[in-house]
């Protein structure tokens, strides 16, 4: 899968590339990353790239036609994604979609963001949750891992993503290693039963439990069976 990264701060993105799975990733083949400097666009001697605001108002917006020159240079692409606080929010779904595709451009914005016409040139409109930060950069990265980590071969197990939080639409059970007291604190006893069946209905519980007390919403969408429905009425008389 091809991303496209268009920032004013290409030093933020390249860094995270060059660690861990993503490195290992493009190394592989399975992924490639392209970062572009949107200044590379930029205006007159000074590369400009933003200006004020019609009508007033504080801060600076990134110019139209810088943006769309610099996305107009990586095009074709399967999607073009503009991160920004007023989009669609970013889910486990939308993430599995996205791994789908073979091209995807990521637009980070910053300063006041990007002037609203760009949103024409975008496949959609991503935000990655209801705050606001510095600047693009960090919502590109978190679209990129989230999807990258979906493709065949990027983790070493692709049994570990089925079973993460979201998937089911219910968050992920606890997970536990050695020792096994650390601070007086223990670890649950059918996990070191050897039980596997038992480990198992604990885990799926465990979700359930969690899901019900910390992200209560997500069970009106998630798929849980009938079994799974009987125990969290259980969970939710018992709480």
């Amino acid at each position: 899968m091809r991303y496209t990264v268009l920032t004013l701060f290409p030093g933020l993105i390249r860094p995270w590339l060059a660690e861990s799975l993503l490195k290992k990733a493009q190394e592989r083949g399975l992924i490639r990353v392209e970062v572009v400097d949107l200044r590379a666009f930029g205006l007159g001697r000074h590369r400009t790239v933003d200006d004020t605001p019609y009508g007033g108002g504080a801060g600076m917006v990134i110019r139209p036609d810088v943006a769309v020159a610099a996305l107009e240079s990586v095009l074709p692409a399967d999607e073009v994604v503009l991160l920004s606080p007023a989009g669609e929010p970013f889910t486990q779904r939308v993430a599995e979609e996205l791994s789908g595709k073979g091209h995807l451009v990521l637009l980070a914005g910053r300063y006041e963001g990007f002037d609203a016409r760009v949103e024409a040139f975008a496949t959609r409109v991503l935000s990655i949750g209801d705050y606001v930060l510095m600047g693009g950069e960090v919502a590109a990265l978190a679209v990129l891992e989230a999807t990258a980590r979906l493709l065949p071969g990027v983790i070493g197990d692709p049994e570990s993503h089925r079973q993460d939080s979201f998937v089911r639409g219910l968050l992920d059970y606890p997970h536990y290693t050695r020792p096994p007291e650390f601070r007086g604190l223990g670890v649950p006893e059918v996990l070191l039963s050897g039980d596997h069946q038992e480990v198992e209905r604990w885990r799926r519980k465990e979700a359930l439990r969690r899901t019900l007390a910390l992200r209560p919403e997500l069970l009106r969408q998630a798929r849980v069976g009938p079994l799974e429905a009987q125990w969290l009425a259980e969970l939710d008389r018992e709480s």
